[in-house]
């Protein structure tokens, strides 16, 4: 624009401004460009400014920045020597984490007025929905496997300890990122199911336990420790707003140590890689709030907090929230190999758990190309089952007999009559399985009465606690008498449970954990046993073996014996000491803990100690002195 001069002013006229009156006349360059506009000729890209985006209603600020405002206000003012604005919120944070509860409750309380103001008048915004032929994901399960690859020893126990031990066994390397698009497209979030093949198949941790091996039982995954002590565990790991970087827990986890620092590493690179990745390249600081006590991982309902992470980030990225899916798409997709039959080469296939075993490369590029041969994805039979999904390459399918099938539904609308059905055809599948299931166990008998008509090798009836061994059928009943994978039932009187003896122990030790002592071979244990306790189940610290202190009342007192539960076969055999004392008087036995494989009614089978009800405190309870000698071969001695 040039400016030019229009009227002299008249210094004379008092109507008249002592300002000079200006006209703006537009250039050349300007006339031509609003010609161009007039005749509909738009500016080339870049020649012009772009115009900014119109802000939406900025959302409320949350307790800490109301509380920062107040102070930093007052800081100024009675800080006139700061250096400016970086200073005041210096110490603001350092007052704000100085602060209680009470004192930060008027700034949360007006944060929330502020929230729910802004919800009740802000828009609610529309979901983006996200459709990408390109699946973009953090979990990785190659990378986890060439660490697996260089633990020592010592590392790989330390892992098992913690009830991580099936991720050991990771075979394969790659995800199918066709196949896991196109299961997320069939991920229903609400229902928490897989909707696939005309059927909708409900996801439970009872099946993460059985894809991946995690436990899907016990206590649920909390956050825990101090402040502080996150702090350090922050600073230890260089964790910024990003994240704990992925090559730092790789050079950690490559130093030949096993202790709890190791145990730490490992977990966060387990959950950043494989199990709870999220859409960032760092792993998650947030895991730090539960793993300050690494005694108690094994405790943990690993099962459900996958699942629930799953769940939570698929539900993330279909809202248009990040661009990469996190959680473990493994399980998906080995899911559905286990849950979607394709040809008969399952049927053959040998029996593992869990599934995460059977499947490497080979086996997964067999898959994909039997899937492509069919036409791609969905074009199996549905075939889960209730315990151990029995599909794919396990074999179970083989195993019906004893196995019944899981409660699979046909894909319908969701509607609000569908779930106010849905408890009652929860009920009728239950009454339809039972009725299956009894029909089931009228074949099996039909089917041994035919193996007993007949001759030849058959199975051990323990194939299903893990024997592999085909014996004659006129050797069949020697053998099981002393199979070592006889079945051994739970000792605690509420859980069914059932298996060899192996199993058991690992059942144990995951699911009751506080439900017995551990002790040590070769020293002595104080144990007290109230008036209504008939029995304490013991477990070795050092090989998981369980024993069962039994407390049996007679006429006279208490009788007290030491069985070590297994199969009744079996070759090993521990000496124990038992001593009860009440003033200068002492009883003591000395014998031998046989093998049996429950608990056991009336007089023990074997030697056993008789206490006197002399004995005993004045509120009936039994104090103990036992000792259980490391086990040693009959006739070492």
């Amino acid at each position: 624009m040039v400016e030019v001069e229009a009227f002299p002013p008249d210094l004379n006229d008092k109507a008249s401004s002592p300002h000079r009156t200006m006209t703006m006349v537009p250039t050349e360059g300007e006339f031509a460009m609003g010609k161009r506009k007039d005749q509909g000729i738009s500016e080339p890209e870049g020649s012009r400014k772009k115009k900014k985006k119109q802000v939406a209603t900025p959302r409320p600020a949350c307790s800490w920045v109301h509380f920062s405002r107040d102070f930093i206000k007052e800081y100024s003012a009675t800080h006139p020597e700061s250096s400016g604005l970086k200073a005041a919120t210096k110490a603001a944070s350092d007052a704000w984490k100085l602060m209680g509860p009470e004192e930060k409750a008027k700034y949360t309380t007006r944060a929330r007025e502020v929230w729910d103001k802004y919800l009740s008048s802000a828009p609610a915004r529309a979901p983006k929905p996200r459709r990408q032929t390109k699946l973009v994901t953090r979990c990785s399960p190659g990378r986890l496997l060439n660490v697996l690859q260089r633990l020592t020893p010592d590392q790989k126990e330390a892992v098992k300890s913690m009830g991580f031990g099936s991720i050991l066994g990771l075979r394969c390397r790659t995800l199918r990122r066709s196949l896991c698009l196109w299961l997320l497209e069939r991920f229903n979030t609400v229902r928490r199911s897989l909707e696939i093949c005309g059927e909708r198949i409900p996801l439970t941790p009872r099946d993460v336990e059985l894809v991946m091996g995690l436990p899907a039982s016990g206590k649920d995954v909390v956050n825990s420790g101090s402040d502080e002590l996150i702090l350090q565990l922050r600073k230890r790991y260089n964790a910024t707003n990003r994240g704990i970087s992925v090559r730092l827990l790789e050079e950690r986890l490559a130093a030949p140590e096993a202790g709890e620092d190791f145990k730490r590493s490992f977990v966060l690179y387990v959950m950043g890689t494989l199990l709870c990745p999220t859409a960032r390249l760092d792993v998650s600081p947030s895991f730090l709030h539960f793993l300050t006590n690494m005694d108690v991982l094994h405790q943990y309902n690993w099962g459900k907090f996958l699942l629930d992470r799953l769940v939570r980030e698929i539900s993330r990225f279909r809202q248009g929230k990040q661009r990469a899916v996190g959680g473990c798409l493994l399980f998906l997709q080995l899911f559905y190999y286990e849950s979607v039959a394709v040809g008969a080469a399952y049927e053959s296939a040998p029996v593992a758990f869990p599934c995460l075993f059977s499947w490497g490369e080979e086996e997964i590029s067999e898959r994909e190309k039997q899937e492509k041969e069919l036409g791609g994805y969905g074009s199996g039979e549905v075939i889960c089952m209730d315990r151990g999904l029995g599909m794919g390459s396990l074999g179970y399918k083989a195993q019906t007999d004893s196995m019944p099938l899981r409660a699979v539904e046909p894909v319908q609308e969701v509607s609000h009559a569908q779930d106010m059905e849905d408890q009652e055809y929860e009920d009728t599948f239950t009454e339809q399985e039972h009725a299956h299931k009894d029909s089931i166990e009228g074949n099996v008998v039909c089917a041994e009465i035919e193996v007993v008509a007949g001759s030849g090798p058959v199975p051990c009836g323990n194939i299903k606690y893990g024997c592999t061994e085909i014996v004659d059928y006129s050797k069949k009943r020697n053998h099981e008498e002393a199979c070592p994978y006889a079945p051994c039932p739970c000792p605690l009187q509420n859980c069914k449970f059932v298996d060899s003896s192996k199993q058991l122990s690992s059942h144990f030790s995951s699911k009751h954990w506080d439900s017995g002592r551990h002790f040590q071979y070769d020293c002595p244990l104080p144990i007290s046993l109230s008036k209504k306790e008939t029995f304490l189940v013991l477990q070795a610290e050092k090989d998981g073996i369980l024993f069962l202190l039994s407390k049996g009342t007679q006429s006279i007192g208490h009788t007290i014996v030491i069985t070590c539960i297994g199969p009744s076969s079996s070759k090993e055999c521990c000496l124990y000491d038992v001593v009860s004392e009440k003033g200068s008087s002492s009883l003591r036995l000395k014998s031998s803990a046989h093998s049996f494989p429950g608990r056991f009614q009336g007089l023990p089978p074997v030697d056993f100690l008789l206490v006197p009800f002399a004995h005993l405190d004045s509120s009936g309870q039994l104090d103990l002195e036992i000792c259980i000698w490391s086990p040693t071969e009959p006739g070492s001695e």
